[in-house]
């Protein structure tokens, strides 16, 4: 059993680091500008899914939003088109910043159950011996 929440929390951990390094793609490049007609950047979104032969959860993929790019009026911009308009990526800093804090927090939190559930074992080992 306490294995079982080790791992469990474990595949929490690995899906709250991947979700944590997408958002940090997606912060570093809020402000990437790209000329008219390149693609720009596209805001990274983890897909997770539940086990099927074990319990837990699985990083399945980490798939490009689909929404469209910012288009910001600068005609001093090097990268502006013929009607002065920066291609930005569709990422908003703030919604990112949110995720962040969540991605944190259920990191954190699945670091503890495994933090508890190895104090566990370690106080069942104690008991064992005595």
């Amino acid at each position: 059993m306490t294995f079982d929440a080790i791992g469990i929390a474990g595949t929490g951990l690995t899906a709250h680091r991947k979700w944590l390094d997408a958002l940090s793609d997606n912060i570093a490049n809020v402000n990437t500008a790209t000329p008219a007609g390149q693609e720009p950047f596209r805001e990274r979104l983890v897909e997770v899914q539940a086990g099927t032969q074990s319990p837990g959860v699985y990083v399945a993929g980490v798939v490009e939003s689909d929404a469209a790019a910012k288009l910001v009026y600068d005609p001093e911009h090097p990268y502006a088109n013929e009607d002065g308009y920066v291609q930005y990526p569709n990422v908003d800093l703030g919604d990112q910043m949110s995720m962040l804090i969540l991605a944190q927090r259920g990191y954190e939190a699945s670091a503890a159950v495994v933090d508890r559930a190895k104090s566990t074992y370690e106080a069942a080992l104690q008991i064992g011996r005595g």
